[in-house]
């Protein structure tokens, strides 16, 4: 049995998993009511689905090819750097300039902190 077959499934699983993480991220975006939902959707699914696709495709290309691709592992420090803090800063900034929170929210944890600025 050769040995890169089994790599190649875990690396075709991955890629997969991060498929349906990035469609669920797009439902996410779509489905959910407020700037703060779909914030999240978008930074926590949309992320975990990238990070498992480059790190599917990078673990393809290193056992099949041979060829460790510093692009990709840069890919996914990036990503998982700057995806986080911007959705964080996209956050920060709705609630500075007022964006309503959706009806269905019950709780607002920042109302008291902010009123004390």
């Amino acid at each position: 049995m050769n040995v890169s077959l089994p790599i190649e499934a875990i690396a075709v699983i991955l890629i997969f998993t991060g498929t349906v993480f990035a469609f669920l991220s797009a439902i996410g975006l779509i489905r959910l009511p407020d700037v703060y939902t779909r914030s999240h959707a978008a930074s926590k699914s949309a992320t975990l689905g990238v990070l498992c696709v480059l790190f599917g495709t990078l673990l393809y290309f290193w056992i099949t090819e041979g060829v460790f691709s510093v692009r990709l592992l840069l890919g996914i420090f990036f990503v998982f750097l700057t995806a986080p803090v911007a959705a964080h800063v996209i956050c920060r900034a709705a609630y500075r300039s007022n964006v309503e929170l959706a009806e269905e929210s019950v709780q607002d944890d920042l109302k008291k902190v902010m009123r004390e600025k």
